[in-house]
């Protein structure tokens, strides 16, 4: 069926999508990789603030992941296991970890990594003024010990569960050099297989291989990461040869490209969930009645069929669809405008008393497509909606910081795990939580899935917590969107390239064949 004659159909049924965890599918083979060269990358997304702590872009994480490594990262299953650190222990009552650093480890600006830098980059993060985003992994800290340069001794004074899997990402459990923070927002200094070059805002950020990286140097001698967040523009740069690779294909594209043969083509899935957010402190919102009633306004299948041409798969949970924490049970609400309209008027919002701006922004053209779709259905269930398309800067500004907004759309990357999805999200002061939303039922949900260490029971709480925003329609989940990369035949070790988390891109074993 054409995408035309299926947006004209709203009626259109679909079949079940399976699950599955990402497994990148390359259409060429890799061949012996060589040295040298510069890749230009077509980045889909706009960087932001350079600072991995204070960052909340995945867009930016994208670029720094390969400037920064953590103290543990994670290996394909989602297992955390050693990085920065060579090995760690934690004691029988979960309260004390020992990291024992590698030896030899450098930064960009040639220190020699020590257990005071590990000790500096936790305490940051967890500082209320650095503003970093993921300062509630180190609320249950009570001491960070150094008893030697390669020993580092973290002791909790209560039971935090998640905190070896929080500082598998890098956003918690970088590793900066000591007293390096006032220069992270511009010019970011790390011990990963790039240094950072330059950014020219908007345009490109620059990076170049450290040759005394301690997991031996990268192939490449530099990558340049172009921002075109227009597709089309992305799709031609890749085609004309004046980009090697770009990540997000677009969606209407990629039949033709797969097609061709002429590209590489990397596949998985997910890449990241989307949802649209209802803001709480809107007094229309406040009300679970007019929340629910928009969720029924809007036919999952259909809007991803019509912003995304079908690539990814619809979802009532926005867990890991591989997760233990996964709640497979739930089942997204249906289309049904008469009930939506009678849930309104219940509210005292009868026809055409709600006028709602739908903020979008034009860094994910596919959510300026979305807000298209649903100004009909919002128009047959009575609600004026009206669109207001904004620069990634401009929503992270209004949106994001200053919660000045009705309507919009996100998507999440990397929220594999469930203490960073449930806690920053949905906690009445997760640090992601800028919707306002405050449950109190979640808010004791997060907090006691902390202190279970039993995984099966903390994953029975996380599916409690995903039942919850359901019910109430704290937000409207969407759908999974798949992952793609488009890269020329000379782009060497995709493979190698896609972070288990399904959003981070790793150059440090990509190569150009010359």
């Amino acid at each position: 069926m054409k995408r035309r004659t299926f947006l004209t159909n709203t009626s259109a049924l679909f079949g079940a999508t399976v699950f599955s965890g990402w497994v990148p599918l390359t259409a060429s083979a890799q061949t012996t990789p060589v040295t040298g060269g510069t890749l230009i990358w077509g980045h889909s997304e706009t960087t932001q603030n350079l600072d991995m702590h204070q960052t909340g872009t995945a867009s930016t994480g994208r670029v720094l992941q390969n400037v920064h490594n953590s103290i543990v990262t994670v290996d394909k299953d989602l297992n955390v296991i050693p990085m920065l650190a060579e090995s760690f222990s934690q004691s029988d009552d979960g309260l004390v970890y020992t990291f024992n650093l590698r030896s030899g480890v450098k930064f960009h600006n040639g220190a020699d990594m020590t257990s005071a830098d590990v000790k500096y980059a936790f305490e940051r993060c967890a500082n209320p003024d650095t503003g970093a985003v993921n300062f509630e992994v180190f609320n249950a800290v009570e001491s960070i010990d150094t008893p030697d340069p390669l020993t580092v001794i973290v002791t909790l004074n209560a039971v935090n569960a998640p905190f070896l899997s929080r500082l598998a990402e890098n956003g918690a459990g970088v590793v900066m050099p000591e007293g390096s923070g006032d220069v992270q927002g511009e010019t970011p200094i790390g011990a990963g297989p790039f240094k950072f070059v330059r950014r020219e805002f908007g345009n490109e950020v620059e990076l170049e291989r450290f040759d005394d990286y301690w997991d031996g140097p990268a192939y490449l001698d530099k990558v340049i990461a172009r921002e075109i967040p227009e597709p089309t523009v992305r799709l031609t740069g890749l085609r004309t040869g004046e980009l090697h690779m770009i990540n997000d294909i677009p969606a209407d594209r990629m039949s033709e490209i797969e097609d061709a043969g002429e590209l590489q083509v990397v596949k998985w899935f997910p890449l990241n969930w989307d949802f649209v957010n209802l803001n709480h402190t809107y007094e229309p919102f406040q009300d679970a009645r007019v929340r629910r009633a928009f969720d029924l306004i809007i036919d999952k299948e259909v809007l991803l069929e019509g912003a995304l041409w079908g690539q990814g798969a619809t979802t009532a949970s926005p867990s890991y669809p591989t997760s233990a924490s996964y709640n497979s049970d739930l089942k997204q609400r249906g289309q049904d405008i008469a009930a939506a309209r009678a849930l309104l008027d219940e509210a005292g919002y009868p026809e055409g008393s709600l006028d709602i701006v739908f903020k979008a922004t034009t860094n994910y053209p596919y959510h300026i497509e979305s807000a298209q779709i649903l100004v009909e259905w919002f128009r047959l269930a009575g609600v004026n909606l009206t669109i207001e398309q904004l620069t990634w800067a401009d929503w992270l500004s209004q949106c994001w910081v200053d919660k000045d907004y009705q309507m919009t759309m996100m998507n999440f990357f990397t929220l594999w795990e469930p203490d960073f999805l449930y806690y920053s999200l949905f906690n009445s002061t997760g640090a992601f939580n800028y919707r306002g939303i405050n449950d109190p039922e979640i808010d004791a949900l997060t907090e006691q899935a902390r202190i279970t260490v039993d995984p099966a029971a903390r994953a029975d709480i996380y599916k409690a917590v995903q039942q919850r925003v359901f019910d109430e329609a704290h937000d409207i989940i969407l759908w999974f969107r798949n992952g793609t990369i488009g890269a020329q035949p000379d782009v060497g070790g995709l493979d190698t390239i896609v972070h288990p988390n399904g959003s981070n891109l790793n150059f440090h074993k990509v190569w150009l064949n010359a």
